[in-house]
């Protein structure tokens, strides 16, 4: 499943993001590759951990849907590919 995040520079120079679909998947990193790397680890931490407490996972959308969504305003859009079938048999919400 590919989920868009959402990327944008902090005033210090860093990065942070978020993922629209995961409510409360958060990440941040040094440099934009270190941020999508962080990125796919939140992704599937949160993911795992929703699955162990009996959770559906989360469908992922399309970013064009928050076009408009004031927390998505000058920053950056890039997908994360997510490899679900470690979940086969898992519902997906």
């Amino acid at each position: 499943m590919r989920y868009p995040i959402y990327i944008h520079r902090t005033d210090t120079g860093t990065y942070s993001g978020f993922v629209p679909d995961i409510q409360g998947c958060f990440f941040a990193g040094d440099t934009f590759n270190k941020t999508i790397e962080d990125a796919a680890s939140a992704i599937d931490a949160h993911v795992e951990f929703t699955v162990n407490e009996g959770g559906r996972i989360p469908v992922a959308r399309t970013f064009e849907i928050y076009a408009d969504d004031p927390d998505c305003q000058g920053g950056t859009w890039a997908y994360i590919d997510v490899d679900l079938s470690k979940y086969d048999g898992r519902s997906v919400n």
